[in-house]
């Protein structure tokens, strides 16, 4: 656990209002049993909620069941996306909507337990602006997933320089923090990159990946690639300078090349040894070939800077609410 505060600077506080945010897509078998065992926890927690539910454009009853929640339970609230705008889009629609002084974000497919809620809210009460969790090894996430995450969050480290101290959308912030990242004027937010950078007070506590009752998951790999991709190109441009380098390196080992059949193109003429320039095509092919490739790479990494550039100045939103319990913007 990653303690910034000394005990010198910690401050008791008390919750007025908890806002739990959970996206939902096709999360319908799931829901009951998130607002029951979300219910359960609070109740032993004493502390009042909101359990604000984002409908992101799904194709099941989902919207029907939280309709039906709402009316039964004031404290349920629900936002209906007019299609599905990710994972991220719904997760911003429910954190600009929440209500509370502290909030908490969190999958609606319950393999983010909720039952950690009480030591998340204990760390927040002793002084943590924002608490991140990050999940222990588990036999339930394949090795392909574990290993690939790994390595993500391992080159967002190396190339952003952010200790991104929890590695999951399962976090709490004090609304002092939630104000201060919804202000920020950037579009496509990497949450799990910028709530570090912001600076504020944090820590990390570990949680065991609760079994999916129903549903599948809603990350497929493309998806992961994509989040991966926002997430490197959205804090470093080192990339752009890698080419610089390789550039650098090929037009060194090149002109290093010519040199040596300069020199021995001079010993030739001074009676030395015959050097003979080797016939054939393949060498030159080979050449152009790979300059080539590194000449389309980074052209087309360029243009992954560009079209994020592009997105931005586009200002279209994140999100389109189509209907909601709270009042929208």
């Amino acid at each position: 656990m990653l303690r910034l505060m000394s005990s010198q600077t910690i401050q008791l506080r008390e919750a007025n209002l908890v806002s739990i945010v959970a996206p939902a897509f096709n999360e319908e078998k799931n829901l009951l049993d998130l607002y029951e065992r979300i219910c359960e926890v609070m109740r032993a927690e004493r502390s009042n909620f909101e359990l604000l539910i984002v409908e992101n454009g799904s194709r099941d009853n989902s919207l029907s069941l939280l309709k039906d929640l709402h009316r039964r339970d004031p404290r349920v609230n629900y936002l209906s996306l007019t299609r599905n705008f990710g994972h991220q889009g719904g997760l911003l629609a429910g954190l600009e909507h929440a209500k509370g002084n502290v909030v908490i974000s969190m999958d609606a497919d319950l393999q983010h337990p909720p039952e950690l809620i009480p030591e998340m809210l204990k760390l927040w009460k002793e002084g943590f602006d924002v608490v991140c969790t990050k999940k222990r090894p588990s036999k339930i996430q394949p090795f392909l997933r574990k290993w690939t995450n790994e390595v993500f969050y391992y080159w967002i480290k190396t190339l952003s320089g952010i200790e991104m101290i929890g590695q999951s959308d399962y976090r709490l912030l004090d609304r002092q923090v939630l104000d201060v990242l919804l202000k920020l004027p950037e579009r496509n937010k990497f949450l799990r990159a910028l709530t570090p950078w912001l600076g504020f007070p944090q820590t990390e506590i570990l949680y065991d990946l609760g079994a999916r009752k129903a549903g599948k998951s809603k990350f497929p790999f493309l998806h992961l690639v994509q989040l991966a991709a926002d997430g490197i190109l959205s804090f470093s441009i080192i990339p752009l300078r890698m080419f610089v380098f390789l550039g650098l390196f090929i037009s060194l080992g090149s002109f290093g090349y010519g040199l040596y059949i300069f020199i021995q193109k001079v010993v030739s003429m001074l009676g030395g040894p015959q050097y003979i320039v080797p016939s054939g095509w393949t060498t030159l092919t080979l050449l152009m070939l790979f300059l080539g490739g590194v000449q389309l790479i980074g052209i087309g990494m360029l243009g992954e800077y560009l079209g994020r550039a592009y997105d931005e100045i586009k200002h279209r939103p994140v999100y389109v609410i189509k209907e909601g319990s709270v009042k929208t913007r």
